[in-house]
């Protein structure tokens, strides 16, 4: 299969085929009441956790430990992180320490996580992003990062909108742009 090479009106396009999908649509429309109507704050363990435990269902983030997650985020007091964009609190969501022994790294869970409150400020980590970053660097000259720079999340972020600026999706937002 030839992947295309970005464009503008590629990514319109798919944009308009992920729009029909009736079962995603509800599912981020559900999630961003949740997140941003009906518990926007990350202060009582209940709301986060409620949280926690429906993003890893509908995005199967593989979180055995839910309880032990939300606690962690709780214990981070993130929001005031999220007003002022900070970008390094999403790493930190990431790491926890499941029975306070071994510490496990949830870097695809707390992008989503952090995603879901604000959408367009945080763009969502995924293998398949990471595979396309690393195929349009490979194939068209796409600046130059190395895989590891993904999973820190102020490089990730910074990687993905300068793909943004190559490919002319100044007219997209992140969220649009790693779809």
């Amino acid at each position: 299969m030839e992947i295309l090479t970005p464009s503008p009106e590629i990514l319109k396009k798919y944009l308009a085929k992920w729009d029909s999908l009736e079962n995603y649509v509800a599912q981020e429309s559900s999630l961003r009441k949740l997140f941003t109507q009906t518990y926007p704050e990350n202060k009582l363990l209940d709301d986060v956790l409620i949280k926690v435990c429906s993003l890893n269902d509908f995005y199967s983030t593989n979180i055995f430990s839910p309880f032990a997650v939300a606690k962690h985020i709780v214990a981070l007091r993130i929001d005031e992180n999220l007003s002022k964009k900070n970008l390094d609190i999403v790493n930190k969501i990431a790491e926890v320490k499941i029975n306070g022994a071994k510490s496990i790294n949830f870097y695809f869970f707390a992008t989503k996580y952090y995603s879901h409150h604000s959408p367009k400020t945080y763009p969502i980590y995924d293998s398949f992003v990471e595979k396309m970053l690393i195929h349009f660097k490979k194939k068209n000259g796409f600046p130059s990062f190395r895989r590891p720079d993904l999973k820190t999340y102020p490089q990730y972020h910074h990687i993905l909108s300068r793909f943004r600026s190559f490919y002319g999706f100044n007219e997209f937002d992140l969220k649009q742009t790693n779809r």
